[in-house]
């Protein structure tokens, strides 16, 4: 009865197991957002976009993001990859399921990563509200009486 139940765990547990590749897939999507919407959004990987949109990148992947709206500061936000919870999971299930070889491919393929930050926001700031600073007056100098002297 023991052997069945160890059985029917390991089954139950050779299908849940996967390499990431399969589980996660090789890409991932990215949601980008402003504020205000309508900014064209380029990454240095060669896509564009009108926000809010969704964009479809590679996992292993790392890029910048660049947000561009007329009247407003250009902005410009770097997009990291991290190993993923469920990305690890994966991995660890090639020790059960995929072996030597599922473990390789999940290492070329980036399928163990995820983007930080996703979603990817950009609070636009606009152009006339650049920091000036007022022309800066030369301290006046003090003058300083005659002290009168008490015997």
């Amino acid at each position: 009865m023991q052997i069945i139940h160890l059985s029917a765990a390991l089954v139950s547990a050779l299908c849940v197991a996967g390499c990431a590749t399969v589980t996660r897939g090789t890409s991932e999507a990215m949601q980008i957002t402003s504020e205000p919407s309508g900014a064209q959004a380029s990454t240095s990987t060669g896509f564009s976009c009108t926000t809010p949109c969704t964009l479809t990148v590679n996992r292993k992947d790392e890029f910048v993001v660049k947000f561009e709206e007329p009247g407003y500061r250009p902005q410009e936000i770097p997009v990291k990859t991290q190993i993923a919870g469920s990305g690890a999971a994966g991995f660890a299930g090639n020790i059960v399921a995929g072996g030597i070889v599922g473990m390789v491919a999940d290492a070329a393929t980036g399928a163990t990563l995820e983007h930080v930050p996703n979603p990817i926001h950009a609070d636009l700031v606009p152009a006339e509200t650049a920091v000036h600073k007022a022309p800066r007056r030369p301290a006046a100098k003090a003058t300083a009486e005659p002290s009168e002297a008490t015997d």
